[in-house]
């Protein structure tokens, strides 16, 4: 019971900034979808599909070296690690400033090549800020990584609002004052989110000065060798994982067959597409709040809680409260939507959600367990299973596409993620045994899977209250989880010890 006091603590630290970080991000798809139509956005959705890729080229999967060896000697290594990434992300950006203009072309996008530039600036601050961020996380200055990442999210958010609320509405509608009218340029567009990114992510050198001024150039070849041999595997298996997160964006548009959804293009498509995506936002940032504070804790410390029992019992928790975000987020998207997709075309595409928010519950489950091949320095191992996820992600496009338009894109994922955790599953239990309750964790899942059904079926048909019977679900799931896990002793709840 103390580790999950301990964990969701840090957890509930770290998910305040990422949750009120992304709740405020989250409101771009509002600004977004206010200010543009589907094809318009296109051009974002792809790069930031292309820019997610390239971020992990950038790092290169120093970030979890530096946890695996940090232990040994914290200074020694951020400063070796860090240096190494200021060289490579220097020459990384040098390469794409070169190339820029013919780059963008290519893709479709002549004479945009500044929205290149402004990319790869945005790539080299990402990296070279992620292993001061890690450091933070290492030694627990919570409270710095929070300021760090909301006043970076802020001003993002703030500068979009800008460009896109006022100033794009004052240049087309002609009010107010002619100096604030021409400081909008419709010939960037879309590309002020990219601007606005960039000046987001600057901000963060001002928090970080600290870990910056602490630092010192390090280099060793021998070191590296070692550091190298233990990250590429992680590498290439974070990339794979990122295509299989982003590769449905960027087939989509190739294998849709034109005149697939009536009076759409296939740029609308990957617009509706993209955007509703953007609504499994609420499960991603539970996965990203928790891998905040389980990474260090199953990784890097060294402690009386890093047990494989207590890493079993935190996965089942896991499983149960990323279940109640699933099923609440599916049985409220006749409100969410219309709340946050501000145009109804985007709301085509809003079926794909559930099923996308399953996918990233299994993608979770996964990241929790996949501590078994980074403890064992069995990277290898995650690489293999991460390759053939994406195997059966680019496989289901291409052969779906064509027949099921962006559904098959939801699918292929999910299957992929469930694919990719029961392989891990196996693996953890012949390498690392860990006492996982899969048994348990299915049945939430297909318990979840009836409360979704359930809700839609009695607004349907009872037509009384819809937001009372679309949380029939939702309520449902919640007494099942009070009844399965706890037990009712004089009142109070006290946990049932598994």
């Amino acid at each position: 019971m103390s580790i999950l006091k301990k964990l969701a603590g840090e957890t509930l630290s770290y998910g305040f900034s990422t949750i009120l970080g992304r709740s405020l991000n989250f409101l771009l798809v509002f600004v977004h979808t206010q200010a543009f139509l589907p094809a318009e956005l296109g051009i974002n959705v792809k790069l930031y599909g292309y820019m997610a890729i390239a971020n992990i080229l950038y790092t290169y999967g120093m970030e979890t070296a530096y946890f695996r060896y940090a232990k040994e000697a914290p200074e020694k290594y951020y400063n070796l690690i860090l240096s190494a990434i200021i060289a490579t992300s220097g020459f990384f950006t040098l390469i794409l400033f070169a190339f820029s203009d013919p780059i963008m072309a290519f893709l479709g996008y002549s004479e945009k090549g500044i929205f290149l530039k402004w990319l790869a600036l945005i790539l080299a601050i990402d990296a070279i800020t992620a292993i001061p961020f890690a450091k933070l996380r290492l030694e627990n200055k919570i409270k710095t990584f929070v300021k760090a990442k909301i006043a970076s999210i802020v001003l993002n958010v703030g500068l979009n609002l800008i460009f896109l609320m006022l100033l794009k509405p004052m240049h087309e509608q002609g009010f107010g004052p002619p100096f604030l009218q021409n400081l909008y340029h419709p010939e960037i567009g879309a590309g002020y989110i990219f601007l606005a990114n960039l000046v987001g992510n600057a901000c963060l050198f001002y928090w970080l000065k600290a870990a910056f001024k602490a630092y010192r150039w390090t280099w060793d070849w021998v070191e590296m060798k070692s550091l190298w041999i233990y990250a590429y595997p992680i590498m290439f298996m974070s990339l794979a994982a990122m295509f299989n997160l982003m590769f449905d964006r960027l087939l989509l548009e190739e294998f849709l067959p034109s005149g697939f959804y009536p009076g759409r293009s296939s740029q609308d498509a990957l617009g509706i597409y993209g955007n509703c995506y953007k609504l499994s936002v609420f499960m991603s940032l539970a996965i990203q709040a928790f891998k905040y504070a389980a990474e260090p804790l199953f990784l890097g410390r060294t402690s009386a809680d890093n047990t494989r029992k207590n890493l079993a019992l935190v996965t089942h928790w896991f499983v149960i409260v990323c279940s109640v975000l699933w099923v609440g987020v599916s049985v409220n998207l006749f409100w969410i939507k219309e709340l946050f997709l501000r145009k109804a075309i985007y709301w085509e595409g809003i079926s794909i959600v559930p099923v996308l928010l399953l996918a990233n519950l299994f993608l979770g489950v996964y990241y929790t367990q996949s501590v078994w091949f980074k403890k064992t320095n069995k990277t290898y191992m995650g690489s293999f299973i991460t390759l053939i996820g994406l195997a059966l992600t680019i496989t289901g496009n291409i052969l779906f596409i064509p027949i099921y338009g962006y559904m098959a894109c939801a699918w292929s994922f999910l299957f992929s993620s469930f694919v990719m955790m029961i392989l891990c599953y196996l693996g953890g239990q012949k390498y690392d045994p860990t006492p996982y309750r899969m048994g348990a964790g299915f049945v939430y899942i297909l318990v979840g899977i009836g409360c979704i059904w359930v809700g839609p079926y009695l607004a349907k048909s009872l037509q009384w209250n819809a937001f009372l019977m679309e949380n029939v679900g939702l309520m449902f799931l919640l007494a099942y989880i009070a009844m399965k896990e706890f037990s009712w002793k004089k009142g109070r709840p006290q946990m049932i010890e598994k």
